[in-house]
Protein backbone atom coordinates (compact mmCIF):
# COMPACT_ATOMS: atom_id res chain seq x y z
CA UNK A 1 0.00 0.00 0.00
CA UNK A 2 1.15 3.50 -0.72
CA UNK A 3 1.81 6.19 1.85
CA UNK A 4 -1.15 8.11 0.40
CA UNK A 5 -3.47 5.14 1.04
CA UNK A 6 -2.08 4.83 4.56
CA UNK A 7 -2.77 8.51 5.23
CA UNK A 8 -6.27 8.14 3.76
CA UNK A 9 -7.09 5.17 6.02
CA UNK A 10 -5.70 7.01 9.05
CA UNK A 11 -7.87 10.05 8.22
CA UNK A 12 -10.98 7.88 7.86
CA UNK A 13 -10.38 6.38 11.30
CA UNK A 14 -9.67 9.73 12.94
CA UNK A 15 -12.73 11.30 11.27
CA UNK A 16 -14.85 8.58 12.91
CA UNK A 17 -13.26 9.03 16.35
CA UNK A 18 -11.14 5.88 16.15
CA UNK A 19 -7.54 5.89 17.37
CA UNK A 20 -5.47 4.49 14.47
CA UNK A 21 -3.51 1.79 16.33
CA UNK A 22 -1.22 -0.45 14.31
CA UNK A 23 -3.72 -3.34 14.40
CA UNK A 24 -6.63 -1.13 13.33
CA UNK A 25 -4.52 0.33 10.54
CA UNK A 26 -3.64 -3.17 9.30
CA UNK A 27 -7.32 -4.13 9.10
CA UNK A 28 -8.20 -0.75 7.59
CA UNK A 29 -5.47 -1.03 4.96
CA UNK A 30 -7.01 -4.28 3.72
CA UNK A 31 -10.62 -3.09 3.66
CA UNK A 32 -10.77 0.69 3.22
CA UNK A 33 -8.55 1.91 0.33
CA UNK A 34 -11.11 0.83 -2.28
CA UNK A 35 -14.70 -0.45 -2.34
CA UNK A 36 -14.62 -4.02 -1.04
CA UNK A 37 -16.83 -6.66 0.53
CA UNK A 38 -14.89 -9.01 2.80
CA UNK A 39 -15.64 -11.36 5.65
CA UNK A 40 -13.56 -11.26 8.82
CA UNK A 41 -11.96 -14.57 7.81
CA UNK A 42 -10.99 -13.19 4.38
CA UNK A 43 -9.40 -10.14 6.03
CA UNK A 44 -7.56 -12.35 8.53
CA UNK A 45 -6.27 -14.60 5.73
CA UNK A 46 -5.12 -11.59 3.68
CA UNK A 47 -3.27 -10.12 6.66
CA UNK A 48 -1.59 -13.41 7.58
CA UNK A 49 -0.57 -14.11 3.97
CA UNK A 50 1.15 -10.71 3.99
CA UNK A 51 3.15 -11.78 7.05
CA UNK A 52 1.15 -9.95 9.70
CA UNK A 53 0.74 -11.54 13.11
CA UNK A 54 -2.79 -10.71 14.19
CA UNK A 55 -5.39 -12.70 16.09
CA UNK A 56 -8.86 -13.58 14.87
CA UNK A 57 -10.31 -11.83 17.95
CA UNK A 58 -8.47 -8.61 17.05
CA UNK A 59 -9.86 -8.67 13.51
CA UNK A 60 -13.41 -9.28 14.76
CA UNK A 61 -13.14 -6.62 17.48
CA UNK A 62 -11.74 -4.11 14.99
CA UNK A 63 -14.51 -4.80 12.47
CA UNK A 64 -17.14 -4.45 15.18
CA UNK A 65 -15.63 -1.08 16.15
CA UNK A 66 -15.52 0.02 12.50
CA UNK A 67 -19.16 -1.01 12.05
CA UNK A 68 -20.39 0.71 15.24
CA UNK A 69 -18.49 3.87 14.27
CA UNK A 70 -19.86 4.01 10.71
CA UNK A 71 -16.58 3.25 8.94
CA UNK A 72 -18.02 0.11 7.29
CA UNK A 73 -21.43 -1.44 6.83
CA UNK A 74 -22.06 -4.91 8.20
CA UNK A 75 -24.09 -7.00 5.76
CA UNK A 76 -25.71 -10.23 6.89
CA UNK A 77 -25.82 -12.50 3.85
CA UNK A 78 -27.41 -15.09 6.12
CA UNK A 79 -27.29 -15.59 9.90
CA UNK A 80 -23.87 -17.26 9.74
CA UNK A 81 -22.26 -15.12 7.03
CA UNK A 82 -21.33 -11.49 7.76
CA UNK A 83 -19.52 -9.34 5.22
CA UNK A 84 -18.07 -5.89 5.83
CA UNK A 85 -18.64 -3.28 3.12
CA UNK A 86 -16.24 -0.36 2.80
CA UNK A 87 -18.84 1.69 0.89
CA UNK A 88 -21.05 3.32 3.48
CA UNK A 89 -23.32 5.43 1.27
CA UNK A 90 -26.77 3.90 0.61
CA UNK A 91 -26.67 1.21 -2.06
CA UNK A 92 -27.81 -2.36 -2.68
CA UNK A 93 -26.17 -5.63 -3.70
CA UNK A 94 -26.25 -8.63 -5.97
CA UNK A 95 -25.02 -11.75 -4.16
CA UNK A 96 -23.71 -14.82 -6.00
CA UNK A 97 -23.68 -17.77 -3.57
CA UNK A 98 -21.63 -19.84 -6.04
CA UNK A 99 -18.71 -17.40 -5.78
CA UNK A 100 -19.59 -15.76 -2.43
CA UNK A 101 -19.30 -12.42 -4.25
CA UNK A 102 -21.26 -9.26 -3.48
CA UNK A 103 -21.54 -6.63 -6.21
CA UNK A 104 -22.78 -3.10 -5.56
CA UNK A 105 -25.50 -1.56 -7.66
CA UNK A 106 -26.98 1.92 -7.56
CA UNK A 107 -30.71 2.16 -7.53
CA UNK A 108 -31.86 5.75 -8.10
CA UNK A 109 -35.13 4.62 -9.68
CA UNK A 110 -35.81 1.69 -7.35
CA UNK A 111 -39.06 1.88 -5.43
CA UNK A 112 -40.04 -0.53 -2.67
CA UNK A 113 -43.68 -0.30 -1.70
CA UNK A 114 -45.78 -1.89 0.99
CA UNK A 115 -43.24 -1.56 3.79
CA UNK A 116 -44.90 -1.68 7.21
CA UNK A 117 -45.05 1.41 9.41
CA UNK A 118 -42.39 1.32 12.13
CA UNK A 119 -43.53 1.06 15.76
CA UNK A 120 -44.57 4.26 17.49
CA UNK A 121 -41.66 6.54 18.29
CA UNK A 122 -39.43 4.88 15.66
CA UNK A 123 -38.52 5.82 12.10
CA UNK A 124 -37.18 3.80 9.19
CA UNK A 125 -33.42 4.22 8.89
CA UNK A 126 -32.69 2.18 5.79
CA UNK A 127 -33.66 -0.78 3.64
CA UNK A 128 -30.93 -3.19 2.56
CA UNK A 129 -31.72 -5.12 -0.60
CA UNK A 130 -29.70 -8.20 -1.52
CA UNK A 131 -30.64 -9.85 -4.79
CA UNK A 132 -29.32 -13.41 -4.99
CA UNK A 133 -28.11 -14.38 -8.46
CA UNK A 134 -26.78 -17.54 -10.11
CA UNK A 135 -25.07 -18.33 -13.39
CA UNK A 136 -27.37 -19.41 -16.19
CA UNK A 137 -26.71 -23.05 -17.11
Amino acid sequence: MTNLQRMSVEKILLDHGIKPTSQRMKVGMVLLPKPRHMSADQILKTLREAGNRISKATVYNTLNLFSRSGVVREIAIDPAHLVYDSTICPHHHFYNPDTNELTDFDSPGLSISGLPEPPEGMEQESVDLIIRIRSVC
